[in-house]
This record gives structure tokens, C-alpha cells and sequence, in this order.
């Protein structure tokens, strides 16, 4: 299996992800020019993790992501269902608590967490609502939800050429630094396929979340929604 199909059968979408995960961090760089280091620092500040805090990072991959968290001195659970990025990463970062689990069936207990958080990930989850579901349910009472994920540019002569540039040029430039570059077709057409910013916001008030807003990054190309679970 090389890359997933677009109704996100799990077995497949993680066998996708083992087959990238040597060369995933350096491919998302190379691809994003460098803006995703600037997305992660703002998910940092809107996640606002502080000390002793129980922070759960879904879809963490090799830990990337966890890592601005646990410099705080916050407790964070780097969680993913591919054992291959898991592995990667605790190669790297060993002192972490890599967990394997399934975002819509997680391994933890309700009210365990001051916030849950997901970058890049939720659009490659089969059932997402029911995923913003059980991330609602392990959240506390009072506690908040990050999600960073690509989205839908707002002006649109520049929503044209970005489309362009994920169909034609982001699978050639995969395959020159990707370790599987098939699999950077699915991800162009998984982020062509994800609803728009409110259609986002909607879906997790439905799930339970309230004061729900988003913000956009680099022009809606990446945008940022969090909601917070009533006391």
C-alpha cells in the first residue's frame, strides 16, 4: 500500500503514513516552504499549555508538534495510529509517552485532558466527527480544542493557484524528497476534498463545542479552529 483512497479506510491511511515516516518532517518543510514551522508556533500559542497541564497531541506523527508543549512543562501524550511514525519518534525524543490509538476510539479515560490538539491530521480520519467526539469526551470540563489543518484560501485568484500547485506541483516535488511520494497525491486531494472554514466550526458544535472560532493562516491556506467544553 502506497497511498490511501479518499473513503480513509484506517488500515490503509496508516500503512500510508508508516511508508513516509523516515523522511516526513523534511518532506513537509520542502513542501510547505517552511511555513509549517510558522503553523506549529501558532498552535502552540492558541493551545497556551502551561506546567503541570495534561496536553494530548493527536495525530502527533514523530512528535514534532509535542515538542513546543512539553517545553512549557506540560505532560503531553503524542498519539498516532501509524506505529511507524510512533517508532520514528521515539527513536528521537525517547523521554516522551508515545501512545498508539485511534482518534475515534481513544485509549483514555473521560475528563483526562486541559487540552486536546491535532495538526494536519483530522482530514485523514475515516469518521472525523466522531473523532471531535471522543476528543470532546477525554477533555475536562473547562478545557480546549486546537485543530490546525489545511483549508480553503479565502481570496480567489489566489484559491486557483493554489489548487494548481497542490494537483500538479506538489506530487513532482514529493518525489524528490518524499520516501513516498504517491502518497502526496492522496494528501493533495484529501485537503481539496475538506470542507471550508464554517462547515469546520459547524461540525464541532455538533459534537458538543462550544465558543467555537477559527483563525486563518497564509490566507486560508491553513486555518485554525478551537472550541472549549463547558464546565
Amino acid at each position: 500500500m502506497t497511498r490511501a483512497s479518499l473513503d480513509k479506510q484506517p488500515h490503509e491511511v496508516a500503512s500510508m503514513f508508516d511508508n513516509v515516516a523516515e523522511r516526513y518532517d523534511l518532506t513537509n518543510d520542502v513542501l510547505s516552504l517552511g511555513q509549517d514551522r510558522r503553523w506549529r508556533r501558532e498552535v502552540a500559542k492558541a493551545v497556551d499549555a502551561r506546567p503541570a497541564q495534561k496536553i494530548l497531541d493527536l495525530a502527533a506523527g514523530t512528535a514534532t508538534s509535542s515538542l513546543p508543549f512539553a517545553q512549557t512543562g506540560a505532560y503531553v501524550v503524542p498519539c498516532d495510529f501509524s506505529l511507524g511514525m510512533l517508532q520514528v519518534g521515539k527513536r528521537k525524543h525517547t523521554w516522551l509517552p508515545f501512545t498508539a490509538g485511534d482518534a475515534t476510539r481513544l485509549p483514555f479515560k473521560d475528563d483526562t485532558f486541559d487540552a486536546v490538539t491535532i495538526s494536519f491530521g483530522l482530514r485523514n480520519v475515516q469518521d472525523f466527527d466522531a473523532a471531535l467526539r471522543e476528543m470532546y469526551r477525554v477533555t475536562r470540563p473547562g478545557g480546549r480544542v486546537v485543530i490546525c489543518e489545511f483549508s480553503h484560501p479565502t481570496w480567489a485568484p489566489f484559491r486557483t493557484v493554489y489548487t494548481e500547485y497542490l494537483m500538479r506541483a506538489l506530487p513532482p516535488v514529493a518525489r524528490s524528497v518524499s520516501s513516498n511520494p504517491d502518497a502526496y497525491v492522496y494528501l493533495a486531494e484529501s485537503i481539496r476534498a475538506w470542507p471550508d472554514q464554517p462547515a469546520l466550526a459547524e461540525r464541532l458544535r455538533k459534537a458538543g463545542w462550544s465558543k467555537v472560532a477559527w483563525r486563518n493562516l497564509t490566507g486560508g491556506v491553513v486555518a485554525l479552529h478551537r472550541g472549549f467544553k463547558q464546565s
